[in-house]
């Protein structure tokens, strides 16, 4: 039978580029097609309303009817980084939103997010109120759900640049500054309630050159492997693989 096909939906004011070596490695791990939402720079400039989450979550929904019309599929698995996660926990409800109905838990197997904030005690309207409507994996187990945070940087209020900016970011979604996180996201805000938690040690939130993120080739095979009933043919990495991870990266 062929793999479902992915696909991804980036993060705020991310743009197809920034996903260019996490696609080509999703294609080689889930042995399907892989689709990007082609999200603009004005439709994350408008996601502080709920019209922009609209525009946005029409483009999310093209994209995956697309992804199943061209390969005859029943289902997609989904990938949000950063907001796109949050976005796609909305996706899924059958409820109507701004006069649509999406319904993606009809046609979305699994959910992964990556570094998304999920818990948002001072964040924007929508984000708090996706987490008031719809908490936790609240679609499972119909929806199967995996929430990926990077461990690499400690907030701290007296540190240097980097790690005051990490504790402002961490204590105003989280309430506490002196915490760990991928640089932007806690690791509290990140791993969401009821979703299997997949947490990798010195990954940051956003590309950066000299820097391991959620897109790079070894990390996607690292929360790829720790999340395999969800995401592969049901079966669960080890967590190591440390041979077929250099099989892999060498065949790239």
């Amino acid at each position: 039978m062929p793999s479902d096909p992915l696909v991804i939906l980036g993060g705020s004011f991310a743009t197809g580029r920034d996903y260019w070596e996490m696609r080509p490695a999703l294609e080689k791990l889930s042995r399907g097609p892989v689709s990007i939402v082609q999200v603009t720079r004005l439709d994350w400039a408008l996601s502080l309303t709920g019209f922009g989450w609209a525009r946005i979550l029409k483009k999310l929904d093209t994209t995956v009817r697309r992804a199943l019309g061209e390969t005859g599929a029943a289902k997609v698995v989904l990938v949000g980084h950063s907001l796109g996660g949050v976005i796609g926990r909305l996706y899924l409800s059958p409820r109507p939103f701004r006069g649509h109905v999406y319904a993606g838990r009809d046609v979305v197997r699994c959910l992964v997010t990556l570094g998304s904030p999920h818990l948002n005690r001072r964040g924007s309207f929508m984000r708090r109120w996706v987490g008031r409507k719809y908490p936790g994996a609240y679609f499972a187990p119909e929806v199967q759900y995996v929430a990926v945070a990077g461990k690499a940087l400690l907030g701290d209020r007296n540190g240097s640049r980097e790690e005051r900016a990490a504790f402002r970011g961490y204590r105003h979604l989280c309430g506490r500054g002196d915490v760990w996180g991928d640089g932007t996201v806690p690791l509290a805000s990140a791993l969401l309630e009821g979703a299997l938690p997949v947490v990798l040690d010195g990954v940051f939130h956003s590309p950066r050159r000299g820097r391991r993120w959620y897109g790079n080739t070894r990390t996607v095979w690292r929360w790829w492997d720790a999340a395999g009933p969800c995401l592969a043919d049901g079966e669960k990495g080890d967590g190591a693989g440390d041979e077929r991870l250099d099989l892999f990266l060498t065949n790239s």
